[in-house]
Order: structure tokens, then sequence, then C-alpha cells
């Protein structure tokens, strides 16, 4: 007998993996959660039946949404992430020695636990001295801050349920006052094919409060479309490497960073039409 788990990504749009185990399920007082073993991908997360993260591909997502705007940064210091509790972020920003301080700020402590026990490739920089773990809501951290941080990063699920206000250009304003007179901001905004309007809706948001603003895009096989897209807001530095880049990852390396901001014809065309 054949296991197999199903996510719909859109009304007409699916993806399954077949599953060799169930290694967790609960409710949590956000959400349900899930950790599966797929022979295709590995160990996958899963919360309120989304794909979250999966050992094979999870990568591509955490090194761009971690060292591109760690790269616009001239020199991170104190950086913020808001949820990313599966700690995939927090170990790509430890891989850059300037940051001294990183605040993960993630709303669902289940999650935390969940991916120290069963997913320790991504959770391994959670027990770094430089790391503070917050279980508490984000958007309310962010309102509470001011010039503080020199990047945050928004790695929020997606915009359903406790996640919708980290879309916003309310929050966004919240995070600009949060950063300091450099700071920039990055914020995973999803598939510019479905739903589409996500991206250009959190491109318009964050102009209103970033006067620099740009769409990184990446390959993510299990998200919806296999086509991601990151958006970068900055207070003041222009949107390209303004430190050196010697960092090299299974995907970001010096060359990616040099034309992270080219973004194809077609989502260009997107977001002009915005």
């Amino acid at each position: 007998m054949e296991f197999w788990f199903k996510e719909a990504q859109s009304k007409d749009l699916a993806i399954g993996l077949r599953i060799n185990k169930i290694l967790h399920m609960e409710e949590t007082p956000y959400q349900s959660l899930a950790v599966v073993d797929t022979l295709e991908f590995g160990r996958m997360l899963v919360l309120d039946q989304a794909i979250q993260c999966t050992e094979r591909d999870e990568f591509l997502y955490h090194e761009i949404i971690a060292h591109v705007p760690l790269h616009v940064h001239p020199n991170p210091k104190r950086v913020c992430v808001i949820g990313g509790g599966d700690g995939g972020t927090v170990r790509e920003i430890l891989r850059n020695p300037e940051v001294e301080e990183v605040k993960l700020v993630e709303i669902d402590g289940k999650v935390i636990e969940a991916s120290r026990k069963y997913l320790p490739t991504l959770s391994s920089g959670l027990d770094d001295p430089r790391v503070e773990i917050l279980v508490t809501d984000g958007i309310a951290y962010m309102q509470d801050k001011k010039d503080y941080f020199d990047v945050v990063i928004s790695d929020s699920t997606d915009p359903v349920g406790p996640a919708v206000g980290l879309f916003s250009a309310e929050f966004y304003g919240y995070v600009h006052n949060a950063l300091r007179e450099d700071g920039v901001i990055c914020a995973q905004t999803e598939s510019p094919f479905a739903p589409h309007n996500l991206m250009i809706k959190c491109a318009h948001n964050m102009k209103v409060h970033f006067p620099n603003v740009g769409v990184v895009c990446g390959f993510m096989p299990t998200y919806p479309t296999g086509f991601w897209t990151y958006t970068v807001g900055s207070k003041k530095m222009p949107l390209k490497a303004n430190r050196e880049v010697t960092l090299q990852g299974k995907y970001f390396n010096k060359a990616l960073m040099e034309r992270a901001f080219d973004v194809p014809p077609f989502v260009k065309e997107m977001l002009n039409k915005a």
C-alpha cells in the first residue's frame, strides 16, 4: 500500500509526494503541524496542509532569503527573523561572521520544538550563543522596537491565519521604524504565478515606507509552481552587494548576488504594470 501527501497549491494545482513514514502530528494553538518522511525529498515540515520545507531543497529558499539582504547591508550586526521556526534562515545568517546578534521571533513554539527534534540539519544554529528565541507575535514585537536592527527577515508562512498581517503596509512600517538608518528588510512573497497578485501587493506595500525596493527570483521545487520571489526594501543602501561576497553556498554565491535583482522580463512587466 502506498501513502501520499497532497497539497492543493491553488484551486487548480496540486503537488503530491509519496510518504515513507509519519514522524509527528499535532494541533497547536495556531495550526496543524506534521513532520513526515518522504521518499523523494526526505523529511518535510507541513503546516495546515502546506509544505514549509524539505531536507532536500530547503537550501534554495534559506540561502536566498538570508544572504541577499545580508549583503545589501554593508555591515549587518543585528538581525531579526520573523517566523522561520524551522531554523533554516537562522542557520544561514550565522554563516556571516559579521553578525553578532540574531532574534528569532516565532509565534508558534511547537514549530521550533518539532524542528529541533526532527529537522536537526535546519535547526542546528538555534543553540548558538548569538541567537535569542522569542515565542511571541512578530507584529507586536516589531511595534515595540525602534532604530535597533540592521536587517529584518520576514520568513513567514502563506498569508493565512496569524501570518496575514506580515504582508501588510502597516507591518512594513513597523519594520521601517525598527531598522537603523541603513536598514534592510527581506520578505518571502510567494510565486509570480500562483497567486501573482501577492508579489505585486507586497512590492507596493513595501514602497510605501522604503525608497529602494526590488524583487529577487529563485527556484523552490516543492513550493507552488516551483518559482519563488523575495522582496527586498532598503532605507538607504542601493540594491546590490554593498560588501564583499566571499560566502559560497549550495546555491548562493558572488555571481548570483551580482544579478540578484535582475528579474526576468515577465516579472518586471508585472511589477511595472502594478
